[in-house]
């Protein structure tokens, strides 16, 4: 799919929707689709650092990536035939202390594409609402971001607080963002991490048996 990857990566929204189109259209599985605007995000976020790209360019490729998911939606829904069933319940959120959205909001967007049920508690969210909303939403998996290092702990304790309403056994915990490694998975006691959303995906995919 490098025509794909290549239309994106220029910024050929119009290209890249018929591409996707195309694609669909001859049964590629969607989050193989998803994949090639994950490498493509990849080469714009490189560029981005490299001071050729800026701020406008991530908000449109963001933008063509939203737009791709709208087509995808009501294919995946005809392709699993799920109806309205759905393969399980996600809680995901920005821990408190960080503000951060566009990676939670890539989840979002590739969660429910998957067939997933979302709710999705924002930015900034206080430890003690992830335990509530843990309660009242009964969730498979929570799912926590955060790309401030200062996020670790805000994410510990959303686990440790699960772990004292008697909830962390039942539900799998998955941390995101892009300074993430083994070491603060342990230290939060998350089952697993990622810094790519597709992967994050993939993840929830086999926890829940898909």
């Amino acid at each position: 799919m490098q025509d794909l990857i290549n239309a994106v990566v220029e910024m050929n929204e119009d290209d890249a929707l018929a591409l996707t189109r195309k694609y669909l259209d001859a049964g590629t599985p969607p989050l193989q689709i998803m994949d090639a605007y994950r490498d493509a995000l990849g080469i714009i976020g490189k560029r981005f650092e490299e001071g050729v790209y800026f701020v406008p360019e991530l908000i449109m490729a963001a933008e063509m990536m939203k737009s791709a998911s709208e087509l995808m939606k009501p294919l995946m829904t005809a392709e699993e035939g799920q109806g309205s069933n759905k393969v399980g319940k996600f809680l995901l959120g920005t821990v408190q202390g960080d503000i951060h959205d566009i990676g939670k909001d890539m989840v979002h967007m590739l969660l429910e594409i998957s067939g997933f049920e979302v709710k999705d508690l924002g930015v900034d969210v206080p430890i003690q609402r992830f335990c509530d909303e843990a309660k009242e939403f009964q969730p498979d998996i929570v799912g926590l971001s955060g790309l401030l290092t200062l996020s670790y702990e805000s994410m510990k304790q959303v686990v440790d607080a699960l772990k004292e309403a008697g909830m962390r056994e039942k539900i799998k915990v998955i941390i995101g963002g892009g300074q993430l490694d083994d070491h603060v998975c342990r230290y939060v006691g998350a089952d697993a991490w990622v810094n790519d959303a597709v992967a994050g995906v993939k993840y929830c995919l086999k926890w829940v048996g898909k």
